[in-house]
């Protein structure tokens, strides 16, 4: 049974739906306080940044309104394993997570290289509780692209963007869950035998981005990440942003990101590193290398088709004449992402499209 949760009021409501929590909070004016963000409240978001592990690195926790990048609500530097904790208080919402500045050790190089001036890193994290505690959350050149593809879908960084721009990129990259699985460090001698699969995929990926910024001769592989964010803006890799060529960073105008970077260039780059003494993880990622140098570059073809419901309903506490109904999947028990929400009206009554995501 699903479960309707106000501010301060906790009850149960049939509807006729399985496996959705829903979430109503009150409220009308939908702007963030000081008693939502920062310390005022006892949210936190931990995890990893990595390019490598960057280290002193500025984590920006910041609010996603009308699926737009909206107010900071936190900001944390990351320890010398790229690893945060970011108090954001009680904010309750979509985030979206920045970074910038830190250092890192170049998987292709070994040298210690900054995340240069200009370049970012985010990730795009689907509506969280107030007051939660959000582990294991990870922000990587993989979340970077996806963020980037959601901005431009229709509607931007809703929800629904949220999930299906994290799946495609992962998709793109054969790792489930870019968002919550740690790369693999290849750096590290022998980690890739205590490492999923997904987590050796993960950190072959960008490894192979590092090795890719290398072969281009750029002088600091976050350039690469910047460049693959652009292009992966438009949900195709090939070397454009909506029909416009992608300069590469700190290079000449001539220097331009090459068309099948995300495809058979990475394929050939990931090549390169596993049989390359800087390769310590033992791991050889072949299907995921083939993968990638037979790839269209067409991101939004990996996404499972939707089927969409709608699910109706009234929310009882007292008079509720404002707020917002959200529904969240429920996976072998443990709360999920956000797939819906909607505003009460003034008998409390509401109703929401629900996304069932097909199997691929």
């Amino acid at each position: 049974m699903p479960h309707l949760q106000f501010t301060s009021i906790k009850m149960l409501i049939p509807v006729l739906a399985s496996g959705i929590l829903l979430t109503a909070c009150g409220g009308g004016g939908g702007g963030l306080t000081l008693s939502d963000v920062g310390s005022g409240g006892t949210g936190f978001i931990s995890g990893n940044v990595t390019a490598g592990p960057v280290s002193g690195a500025n984590v920006v926790a910041y609010a996603v309104m009308a699926g737009q990048m909206g107010a900071q609500i936190g900001n944390v530097t990351t320890d010398n394993s790229g690893n945060f904790n970011m108090n954001v208080g009680a904010y309750a919402g979509s985030v979206m997570l920045q970074v910038n500045g830190g250092s890192y050790t170049d998987e292709a190089t070994g040298l210690v290289m900054p995340l240069a001036a200009g370049d970012v890193m985010t990730a795009m994290m689907p509506a969280i509780a107030a007051g939660s505690n959000n582990a294991g959350i990870q922000i990587t050149p993989l979340t970077a692209m996806a963020q980037a593809m959601a901005r431009h879908m229709s509607g931007g960084m809703t929800d629904t963007n949220i999930v299906a721009a994290n799946l495609a990129i992962g998709n793109q990259f054969s790792v489930s869950d870019v968002l919550h699985i740690k790369p693999m460090n290849p750096l590290v001698s022998g980690s890739g035998a205590s490492a999923s699969q997904d987590a050796q995929n993960y950190g072959m990926t960008l490894a192979a981005m590092s090795k890719y910024a290398q072969t281009l001769g750029l002088s600091s592989s976050s350039s690469i990440v910047t460049a693959m964010m652009n292009d992966a803006s438009d949900g195709v890799f090939d070397g454009k942003a909506s029909g416009n060529t992608i300069q590469m960073g700190g290079m000449s105008a001539s220097m331009m990101l090459p068309a099948t970077a995300g495809t058979s260039g990475m394929s050939a780059a990931m090549n390169a590193f596993m049989y390359s003494a800087q390769n310590k993880s033992g791991v050889v990622t072949t299907d995921l290398m083939n993968k990638l140098s037979g790839a269209t570059g067409q991101i939004q073809s990996s996404i499972p088709v939707t089927t969409t419901v709608m699910l109706s309903g009234t929310a009882f506490n007292r008079a509720v004449s404002t707020g917002t109904v959200s529904a969240y999947a429920i996976n072998a028990g443990i709360l999920g992402v956000q797939i819906a929400s909607a505003a009460v009206d003034a008998q409390g009554n509401f109703t929401m499209p629900l996304r069932s995501v097909a199997n691929s």
